[in-house]
């Protein structure tokens, strides 16, 4: 992974530990295919004073063997929720693995429900890896349909731990059947890049609560390749991401779902350039062009069905590796999708015949003179996914009605660039700006077991980025942001806000490479009713302390700012690197109170918030020196151990966008 003049590569680390979560004596554990790649001269020490790495998010439920649940986010100390009479719970090791030499190599395994009864599954990923290596992209399968995307923190010498707890239960359907699991993390080990990830994934099943139920049934768009053993990833745009489906009947509510991310020359999407600019800096190489826009699109049956804009991930090697240590980025351990409602298509998808469903992604075709349309293909390249939910009438009904009335202007653009010059004609500068404004809906009468009904969807985004180049390219920055709103009829609604600031310094003495980096971003996103994936909220139900305010919540609040400066050094010579910076974060994450459930114009107004988690850490070359943690207004002491010192990441992986990655690594050079 890398950026243009910040260009780096993320280096993606999915090694596994011992869960801790405790495992049931009793239960399955599902184990096939252990890996036997492991390079013995770099498995872990687990006796060393390892880094540990963390990802700041809500805590999550989990259930212990004893039935008792607790708040956690496998970084801090666990808070006790309350002890559950009759509860059931168990725990199962779904993978155990080393992801080595994994490219075409994933772990395969099958999953067996366990004996307990549950209504609720937790994820626990552990990981722990030593050595040298890139960021890398690890992607969890039931058969043909992705569970969850994940990444990988950067490993030192001496080597690095972290876990994330996922809540899966809006897969419930998926976990109460047999299934063949698939976890892809493609890795390449040479006398290089010598780590491998250890990993181990378990879950954990309990009943809590009477959350909204999960749907019916999903079914997966994807290149369905599990019957090799294959992950099913549609490569975009080398794939044409289509799958032909016949789906039921009786359905009553349809959400279609995006997993996507950016790769190799679109990792840092949100740095390029309009595409009449490339050529600006021939003496350094070519830019990645587009624009600095992409638009993530659904099409039903070749028509336009809803949309995404992206939220700007940023892995752990991106931009400068040293602003990821031990904090990674928002959302790299667990990079979400996007959910579009298409609950108005369903008189047409209700029909009982076959009907197409497509993913693109696209950014912008300039015409050099200020104007331009949205692209048909981008950059190399977008691995991509998609999910349909359903939620299902009793068996024998048939939903009918008329519709979708479809609003689907294209998106309004607004384009500028200028090239200035040094006396001798050679180009010194890039300034760019992209503004772009999108307003789409979709409107039918339904037809359902409980009646006639009007289904809505309808999405309001605006963008903007301010791209500038200085020193003939060396030095970047890109101020970008994008908001939004979504809002369906069937008592749902988001709100998005997603600012991002970044700042590099690129220089060459001899055979020494230094960039310099400043990033500031974050992620604020308020959802208010049912949403396809939990919003966290859901955690909070069994709580006693919050049980009396819980019946009225309508949504969740969670606002997440980074801030992070950081400097990257590397003598080409003896391949050597070191990284180190400062990082900053703050969380916040709050119940919504609404003072109505809004309608198909606009969505309920808040009345009021309830705090319930709120976390600020500041890391200074990769040690924890600063971690307030509230969980409903109690003070929780996160646990952290000696990290090593800024020296031991002399090791690590990580890449210039002039240089060229291992063969088949998950990013390549950001210049050409």
């Amino acid at each position: 992974m890398g950026l243009q003049r910040f260009a780096w590569v993320a280096v993606i680390t999915i090694g596994f530990a011992v869960s801790s979560l405790a495992i049931d004596s009793t239960s399955t554990s599902i184990v096939p295919h252990l890996s036997s790649h492991t390079l013995q001269k770099h498995d872990v020490d687990l006796t060393a004073p390892l880094l540990q790495d963390f990802q700041v998010y809500p805590p999550v439920l989990i259930a212990s063997s004893n039935g008792s649940l607790s708040l956690t986010d496998g970084s801090s100390t666990t808070t006790d929720v309350a002890p559950v009479s009759n509860a059931t719970s168990c725990q199962e090791v779904l993978m155990v693995y080393s992801f080595a030499n994994s490219y075409g190599a994933p772990f395969v395994g099958n999953y067996t429900p366990p004996s307990c009864s549950f209504n609720r599954i937790t994820l626990n990923f552990t990981v722990t890896s030593a050595g040298r290596q890139f960021d890398r992209l690890g992607t969890l399968y039931f058969g043909d349909t992705e569970i969850w995307r994940t990444s990988t923190a950067e490993p030192t010498s001496i080597g690095i731990r972290w876990t994330y707890l996922k809540d899966v239960t809006n897969y419930l359907t998926l976990f109460q059947q047999q299934q063949k699991i698939i976890f892809d993390l493609g890795n390449l080990i040479n006398n290089i890049y010598t780590a491998p990830y250890n990993a181990t994934l378990t879950a954990s099943f309990f009943t809590a609560g009477d959350s909204d139920p999960p749907a019916d049934l999903i079914f997966p768009v994807s290149a369905r390749q599990s019957a090799s053993n294959a992950p099913s990833v549609f490569t975009f745009p080398v794939d044409n991401a289509t799958n032909t489906l016949t789906l039921p009947q009786n359905i009553r509510r349809a959400v279609f779902t995006i997993a996507a991310c950016g790769q190799a020359e679109e990792e840092f999407w949100w740095s390029n350039v309009l595409s009449s600019d490339t050529q600006t800096f021939p003496q350094t190489g070519a830019l990645y062009g587009f624009s600095p826009f992409r638009e993530l699109q659904l099409f039903i049956d070749g028509m336009l069905a809803g949309v995404a804009w992206p939220f700007p991930i940023i892995f752990t090697g991106g931009v400068v590796p040293g602003l990821w240590r031990p904090i990674v980025g928002i959302d790299a351990f667990d990079l979400r999708e996007d959910e579009i409602d298409i609950t108005p298509f369903l008189p047409l998808l209700c029909d009982g015949a076959a009907h197409s469903f497509e993913i693109r992604v696209s950014g912008i075709n300039d015409t050099g003179n200020g104007t331009g349309v949205l692209a048909e293909t981008v950059g190399s390249n977008w691995p991509v996914t998609g999910k349909i939910f359903l939620w299902l009438d009793p068996e024998g009904s048939v939903t009918t009605g008329s519709g979708p009335l479809a609003t689907t202007p294209d998106p309004v653009f607004q384009l500028s660039s200028s090239v200035g010059k040094l006396p001798n004609g050679t180009n010194e500068t890039l300034t760019y700006q992209v503004n772009a404004q999108r307003s789409i809906s979709f409107v039918s009468t339904i037809n359902t077991a409980n009646g006639s009904q009007t289904a809505s969807w309808s999405q309001n985004l605006t963008y903007s980025n301010f791209g500038n180049f200085t020193a003939a390219g060396n030095t970047q920055v890109n101020n970008q942001s994008t908001s939004g709103e979504d809002l369906s009829s069937l008592n749902y609604s988001r709100s998005l806000n997603y600012p991002l600031y970044a700042f590099s310094v690129y220089g060459t003495v001899r055979d020494n490479i230094t960039i310099f980096a400043n990033v500031l971003r974050g992620r604020d996103v308020q959802t208010i009713g049912q949403a396809v994936f939990p919003t966290g909220l859901e955690s909070f139900e069994p709580v006693e302390a919050v049980q009396n305010q819980y019946p009225a919540f309508q949504g969740s609040l969670l606002q997440t700012t980074q801030n992070g400066t950081a400097t990257y050094f590397s003598n080409q010579t003896s391949n050597t690197s070191f990284s180190f910076g400062t990082t900053v974060q703050d969380m916040v994450f709050a119940g919504v109170v609404t003072s109505d459930s809004g309608n198909a114009e606009s969505p309920p107004q808040v009345v009021s918030t309830s705090e319930l988690f709120r976390r600020h850490v500041e890391a200074d070359n990769s040690t924890v020196i600063e971690d307030d943690e509230t969980v409903i207004g109690h003070s929780i002491r996160p646990a952290h151990f000696n990290s090593p010192s800024m020296n031991d990441f002399a090791g690590s992986g990580t890449r210039s966008m002039l240089g060229r990655g291992p063969p088949g690594s998950k990013a390549a050079s950001r210049r050409k």
